[in-house]
Order: structure tokens, then sequence, then C-alpha cells
């Protein structure tokens, strides 16, 4: 009896050892793609250069050679960037399910909610094309509406990855104004939404739907292999979506980086000018883009000389108040409530936009 607790000890072992191989070779592997990519990463500008100025030959005063080396160094900085962000989104997201998110909103009262709510938003995986489904399960789960839209607005608005992109392209002060300003818009916004109380401009088939039929997701314990699988699908799924987007965002980047006169654009989006803030508001609803691919147009604006604010609100508008997110919300709301939305988000932009603009 004595060789059969050796025997299953060494049994025990031959069963953990190839494990333990396991973990290690995918710590090996993970270390060698994280050093093949900082490596990479750390010489595109210099590739970049090398390739326009030295084997195509082209001068440093060439305005296409310019926005050539703009469009050669950043395409690939931003795609890197992007399947790195995308990758941890995509695990964090992976706690945050729909089912868990209108739980902990549930029942919460003005301010705490809003500021919850707010938070939430940043690490949720919803964008404008969300809105519907998730308003509705929100507001037939007993999430207040002012703390619903501040989720909503959230949501969109303040995009963890180009919180992220701002951070590596621009550094952490503007990645906080970013944030900062984001949050505050979404939580006053939300609150004074919830002090009109305009839930009689909601469409009553809202109200009408079961709780159950309104659910989003499904919730489960997932396993850590399970939360890595989501980030792999997230890669697949955002960046798959996204990088015509972000090329196209690069190549405007591009033309006005290398085009555009410094001038010209002090002149449009500088400090200067009163009108450049809700001019820039007014452009930028009716575009769509994703965050990714309008980071590479601000990193343009910015170095041509358009003011931090100004920019800030245009990018605001953009990934936040766009125009198909106000037409995907008019299934659920009257007009006089999306016209409050709109009102007061892009009052908020406009004072951060200005505000930054006489405080930078």
């Amino acid at each position: 009896m004595s060789g059969d607790p050796q025997r299953a000890s060494a049994a025990g072992k031959n069963v953990r050892l190839p494990a333990a191989g396991k973990w290690l070779l995918w710590l090996f592997i993970v270390l060698a793609a994280a050093a093949a990519w900082w490596l990479v990463y750390g010489n595109l500008e210099r590739f970049a250069n090398w390739l326009v100025y030295g084997a195509l030959g082209m001068s440093a005063g060439n305005r296409l050679a310019s926005a050539l080396a703009f469009f050669v160094f950043e395409a690939p900085k931003v795609l890197m960037l992007l399947l790195v962000v995308v990758f941890g989104v995509g695990i964090v997201r992976s706690f945050f399910t729909p089912e868990r998110t209108r739980r902990m909103l549930a029942g919460r009262r003005q301010t705490a909610g809003n500021v919850l709510a707010s938070l939430l938003g940043v690490v949720t995986p919803f964008c404008s094309c969300s809105a519907v489904p998730l308003f509705i399960g929100f507001v037939t789960t007993g999430v207040p509406l002012g703390v619903t839209f501040s989720f909503l607005i959230a949501a969109p608005m303040i995009n963890e990855v180009a919180l992220v992109l701002l951070f590596g392209l621009f550094g952490w002060k503007v990645a906080g104004l970013y944030l900062g300003t984001g949050l505050v818009i979404a939580m006053v916004a939300g609150w004074v939404i919830g002090k009109l109380r305009l839930e009689r401009w909601v469409e009553g088939w809202v109200y009408a739907t079961a709780p159950a039929s309104s659910a989003v997701g499904t919730e489960g314990r997932m396993s850590l292999a399970e939360h890595v699988s989501s980030g792999r699908d997230a890669v697949k799924d955002i960046v798959g979506r996204v990088w015509p987007y972000v090329l196209a965002g690069i190549a405007v980047g591009a033309g006005i980086h290398g085009y555009v006169p410094e001038q010209l654009m002090a002149s449009i989006m500088g400090k200067g000018a009163w009108w450049s803030v809700p001019l820039a508001v007014v452009i930028g609803i009716p575009m769509y883009s994703n965050a990714a691919g309008i980071i590479p147009v601000v990193q343009a604006l910015l170095e041509k000389g358009a003011a931090l604010g100004t920019v800030l609100a245009f990018m605001m508008s953009v990934i936040g108040l766009s125009l198909p997110e106000v037409i995907i919300l008019r299934k659920v709301l009257k007009m006089p409530l999306i016209a409050t939305f709109v009102g007061v988000v892009g009052v908020g932009i406009l004072v951060v936009g200005y505000l930054f603009n006489i405080v930078l």
C-alpha cells in the first residue's frame, strides 16, 4: 500500500507538468510578441522617413512628401495601438454584461445614479447602434430616465479606445481632459434631463414592454479562457470593422498635415475665432465616425494650429452627438425629448470647448 501514494503523487505530477508547460509557453509567446511589437512600434517614424525621403527620394519641403510621410507613419502606429487596446478592452468588457449593468443601475437615485451610470458607460461595450435596446431595457427595469441618459451619453462619447489612443499620441494631459470633460457632460446632462421630468415624451409602447422581452444580453460565469477569447473576438469584430475608417481618417489627417496652411487652420479653428467652437460642433454632428477614425484627424488639426478646446468639441460632437444616434433614438423618444437631449449635450460640449480655449 505504501507504493500507492507514490504512484498517485507521480501521476499528479504527470498531470500538472503539461499544464505548467502550457503556461510557460504562453508566457514566452506573450513576452516575445510584446518585444516584437515594441521593436516595430519604436521604429515606425524612422521607417516612414527612410521610405519617403530615402527610398522614394522625395524632398523634405514637398507637400505630397509631408502628407505621405504622415500616412506611412500614422497608419501602422494607430492600427498597432488599436490592436492592443481593443484586446485589453475586450477582456475588461466581458466582465460587464448588459444584465449586470442594468441591475447595478436599477433603483438608483439621481446624482449618485448619474455618476455611476457615467462611469459604467466608459467600460461597457455599447455604441449608438445599441441605443434602442439599451434604453428599453434600462427604463423597463426601473432605471430612472436621467440616469439612463447619463449612461447613453457616456457610452459612445467617452470611448476607451479613443482614450488610450489619445494617451499614446498626445500624453496623459489631453487624455485626462477628454475623460474628465466627457464624464462631467454625461453626469450633468443626465441630471438635468432627470430634473426636467420628461418621461411623458418617451414613446408609450416603451413602458408597456415587458422587462423580459427587453433583455439585451445574458449573464453567466466566464472562465479565464473565455475572457481572453472575448478579447480576441473583440479584435476580430472591432478592428475588422473599423480599419477602413481608421485609414480614411488617417488619409484625411495626412491631407490636412501636408496641404492645409497653418495660418488658415489657426484662423478657422484657433482661439481667436469666437465662432470656431459652435462651428466645430455644427460640422461634427452630421458626421459619423468611430473614435479610432477621428483621432488622426484630431492630431492633424492640432498640429496645424487648431485650438485644443475647439478640437475636443469637434471630436465629442462626432462620436457623442451624431445624427445617426439621434435617428435611432427617435424610435423610442418623442421630438421634444430628443431636442432636449441634443440641446443639453450640445451646450455641455460648447462649454468644454470655450473653457479649454480660455484656460489652455
